[in-house]
């Protein structure tokens, strides 16, 4: 038996290791590549795992317990009454709305209303993993896309705890499965049934009290000791205990662990009990997607194809349109409610814990789990390339569609700087070019940023600099420099080219977000690309050296030196960035020459001698002043 295990184990493991690397380096996240794992080592491809695998799956659902008790931590009782307009708002209404069209779809093509409910529910769940990440990775979690897509995924986080709790009382047919359960269940079946509501509610209280005024004090008494085992181990023995605790009286178990998650959401523990659970989180839920995997009916796929892609297209849609109709009422922009009903418009990943609990409760049938299961994961496996779709296709369309609704404003004056973008990086060089008296001509896509700069008295026109029209408008025939730092990198490497065709007149600044960034404005042929990181990232350098008691000059004349050298060696690794071996080891090969470089003695004792020739307490204030 303990031979089985260990090779079950190293199955599992061996599947993650290998895919997930993969399913991430695709851009398809790390849950798809449990998915994919699973696949590939169950009954439908290789059938290195069997049955067996449910009973992997019932071990890796406690990571959805740890998972939902690090969501009631992140959700401290002042953050959630911060967000609780978008969050309960618009999140509540989704899910509503979502369950309810769902369901009623599900009832039309007759099946019971229970079962029709419950898959309303489920399905009104999105990928939390999926669409965050997708969503860091392309800079759109601060826009206001982002910030409604993070309030319904946090509702629908929040909101599984409430369907865990209402889908047994959906059951349809009774558990065959059910011997575990019914021991669970008999601490309340011999109880007058009055009393067992009151039994229920007292079990949430206990949770509340023990985190309260007993967990605290636990806590600070095993942090004493110093000993990080213990303290995890520790918080094992409450997840597991309340867990226990809420299936004992019929409760789900993610409830309790939720709930004293979110009692501890103050606590000065909260950080130490994220970091220390956080990986076997990872991991069991690792597992339990693998498990899901390795279930989903593949011959089912292929017995039903036409079933199974209608319903994947037909629950995206419809998802689509209720969350567009809701952004819509809360007042998105037509490209912002784009990205924020499309975005979410998959099924996530808690759909396979409430589909794997309708199950365990007799609510849908084997097929009908079954069907479903492989909806969910083909939503999500295409999640990755509507992002895609989205932001090469439909967005550009819709950007020229809405043109005709605000026109750009007409520009009379003609000036030797034109900035493109005004966000913060060029907001600072329009306000220094002012200063000093240069004359800019400032056009930003954003017409919320330009309505509040006008009001603080700043001369902002509205429109798409990567238009060749407004350009022309704006004097670009007869102006010497545009700076560009406009918000999508993607944007502004095609006023790039705009400029480069159009307006040969022009010398180019441009913000780049990132080096990869800068090796295509590079590759287009820009020779002023400004990193808008690196120069405060070498002042930072320069104040901790001066703070350790460096020479001043020194540590100046070293960030100058390190600055000349790696715009050198940002040429180098462009033109061999399409190699990767050549690139790392001219990457290896730069960093070795600039270290011997500031380090050398030459250079040392002449930039000692030239300090020596200079007024040192005056070369020093004036170093303080800037």
């Amino acid at each position: 038996m303990s031979h089985l295990v260990l090779e079950q184990a190293i199955i599992y493991l061996a599947a993650g290791v290998v895919f997930v690397p993969i399913a991430k380096r695709l851009g398809l996240g790390s849950v798809l590549g449990y998915l994919i794992a699973g696949m590939v080592i169950g009954p439908a491809v290789l059938g290195l795992i069997g049955e067996e695998g449910k009973g992997v799956m019932h071990v890796a659902e406690f990571g959805v317990v740890i998972m939902l008790f690090l969501v009631g931590l992140e959700l401290e009782p002042e953050l959630l009454w911060k967000l609780r307009v978008p969050v309960v708002g618009l999140g509540g209404l989704q899910v509503l709305l979502t369950s309810l069209v769902v369901g009623g779809g599900a009832i039309l093509v007759g099946l019971p209303w229970q079962e029709a409910l419950a898959i309303g529910m489920v399905m009104a769940m999105s990928s939390t993993a999926i669409v965050l990440q997708t969503m860091t990775e392309k800079g759109l979690i601060q826009t206001p896309a982002g910030q409604s897509t993070f309030s319904v995924l946090l509702f629908q986080d929040i909101a599984v705890i409430p369907i865990l709790a209402i889908l047994p009382l959906l059951a349809t047919f009774p558990v065959e499965h059910a011997g575990e359960g019914a021991e669970s269940e008999s601490m309340l079946s011999g109880l007058p049934s009055w009393v067992q509501p009151l039994a229920v509610v007292g079990a949430v209280l206990i949770v509340v009290l023990l985190g309260r005024f007993v967990m605290r004090p636990v806590f600070r008494t095993i942090a004493r000791t110093g000993l990080r085992e213990v303290f995890i181990a520790s918080a094992f023995l409450l997840v597991g205990g309340v867990a226990w605790l809420m299936e004992s009286v019929g409760l789900s178990p993610a409830l309790g662990a939720f709930v004293s998650g979110v009692v501890l959401a103050n606590s000065e523990y909260k950080h130490e009990l994220e970091s220390d659970i956080s990986p076997f989180r990872g991991l069991l839920l690792g597992l339990f997607f693998i498990s899901v995997g390795a279930s989903v009916d593949f011959s089912l796929i292929l017995d039903n194809p036409l079933l199974i892609v209608g319903l994947v297209l037909g629950l995206m849609t419809i998802k689509a349109i209720v969350l567009g109709v809701l952004g819509n009422r809360f007042k998105l922009a037509k490209d912002q409610n784009l990205i924020f009903a499309l975005g979410l418009s998959q099924v996530g990943e808690f759909a396979f814990v409430l589909l794997s609990f309708t199950q365990q409760n007799g609510i849908l049938n084997d097929y009908t789990a079954g069907v479903l299961t492989a909806v969910v994961a083909i939503s999500m496996a295409l999640t990755p390339i509507l992002f895609l779709l989205t932001e090469k296709v439909l967005l550009p369309r819709l950007t020229r569609s809405l043109q005709p609704e605000k026109e750009a404003d007409q520009i009379e004056e003609k000036n030797p700087v034109i900035i493109a973008g005004f966000d913060n990086f060029n907001n600072v060089v329009g306000r220094f070019l002012r200063a000093n008296g240069v004359g800019t001509t400032v056009l930003d896509f954003d017409a919320d940023r330009v309505e509040i700069l006008r009001k603080i008295g700043l001369k902002v026109y509205y429109g798409d600099a990567s238009r060749y029209d407004l350009l022309h408008s704006a004097g670009a025939h007869e102006a010497k420099i545009i700076v560009i730092a406009l918000e999508s990198a993607h944007k502004s490497l095609e006023l790039v080219k705009t400029v480069k065709k159009h307006f040969p007149n022009l010398t180019i600044f441009v913000r780049a977000h990132d080096r990869g960034d800068a090796y295509d404005f590079l590759g287009a042929g820009v020779e002023h690309i400004y990193r808008e990181t690196l120069d405060t990232s070498l002042r930072t350098g320069v104040d901790v050296m001066r703070l350790l008691g460096g020479r001043a000059y020194y540590a100046e004349r070293s960030a100058r030196l390190f600055r000349r050298h790696d715009e050198d060696a940002l040429q180098e690794q462009a033109g061999v960035r399409g190699d990767r071996s050549q690139y790392f080891d001219t990457t290896r090969r730069r960093i070795k020459e600039l270290e011997e470089l500031i380090r050398s003695d030459e250079t040392d004792r002449w930039l000692r001698e030239v300090d020596e020739g200079w007024d040192n307490e005056s070369l020093r204030k004036e170093m303080i002043s800037r």
